[in-house]
């Protein structure tokens, strides 16, 4: 039987599931995560609390977004938090399954990320797109809402997603919501709370070079590159250092890097690396217009101010 505290229902399998959703009238919500909520999946509740008459959000550490040497076992669960969160946050229903409730078997047929699930993060990490769009369909597919909420750090994450709606046709809209920081500018995550004070320091460094490159907007895509570059440098000396997996500047909707001095348009700089044992990413998007409204020089970037907790 599902539990229930207060107005906030928590399912755990999908006949309990199935029952809480069969009660739904009007719109329903999804906030998917894997759970160790902070700041950041606050405000993806609230944006599906604004959007939606009925807010669901699952909460499940999906072992196939996993590569063999990475830190699924110590990936932060606490489930107790979360769900006081939730219920602060007046989330109406929880999906907290196992892992064999959600893979009662080991799948066989799968979501395939295709191209755009092979380079940046994905080259980093191969198969993890694969991984993560199949268990997003399978939440799809059990919770049924008419839109899900992603957060924009994880910006080539909410591109597949979205590519895979419009391919599949599934009827889900996808809503993204800005990304929370930290008052020094790091971008909240449930892996920051690995990090020792020292690698906290070297951390921000991911920050301070895209604060750096959206700077340089205004004298194209290598200029920007190239002044995230040089933040990252110093980060590569710092102790304990910042080993960079990539720093790319890309089109938002195929993740291709964007190399034309001429582009125009939308744009996401993006970069990740091993802070110690963590792996961390963060990313800013940018916009190039063309010479005649480009902004002056003296523009201030768009970087938004770093949210208080």
């Amino acid at each position: 039987m599902a539990e229930q505290a207060g107005t906030l229902v928590v399912s755990r399998t999908r006949e309990e599931l199935a029952a809480a959703r069969s009660g739904v009238r009007g719109t329903l919500a999804l906030v998917p995560t894997m759970g160790a909520l902070h700041e950041g999946h606050r405000s993806l509740i609230r944006l599906a609390r604004e959007s939606a008459d009925t807010v669901a959000v699952s909460i499940f550490v999906n072992p196939l977004q996993f590569g063999p040497d990475e830190d699924f076992d110590r990936y932060p669960r606490t489930l107790d938090d979360d769900l006081a969160i939730c219920a602060a946050e007046g989330v109406d229903l929880v999906f907290a399954p196992s892992g064999s409730v959600m893979y009662p078997s080991r799948p066989q047929v799968t979501i395939k990320s295709g191209p755009m699930g092979a380079v940046v993060e994905g080259a980093a990490r191969p198969g993890h797109f694969d991984g993560m769009l199949t268990v997003v369909m399978k939440l799809f597919q059990l919770v049924r809402p008419d839109m899900a909420i992603f957060g924009e750090k994880d910006a080539q994450q909410l591109a597949m997603i979205r590519r895979m709606v419009a391919d599949l046709n599934v009827p889900v809209e996808v809503m993204g919501a800005p990304t929370v920081r930290e008052p020094d500018g790091l971008a909240l995550s449930s892996r920051n709370r690995y990090l020792s004070a020292a690698e906290r320091e070297t951390a921000a460094f991911l920050s301070t070079a895209l604060r750096a490159g959206a700077d340089a907007v205004g004298a194209g895509p290598a200029e920007v590159v190239r002044a995230a570059r040089t933040v990252l440098d110093k980060a590569a000396t710092a102790d304990p250092p910042l080993v960079m997996d990539y720093l790319v500047l890309v089109d938002p909707s195929t993740f291709v890097e964007i190399d034309d001095a001429g582009y125009t348009g939308p744009a996401v700089l993006a970069a990740a690396g091993l802070v110690g044992a963590t792996h961390l990413i963060d990313n800013l998007p940018l916009r190039f217009a063309p010479p005649e409204l480009a902004p002056p020089e003296s523009a201030p970037n768009e970087f938004a101010p770093p949210k208080e907790s």
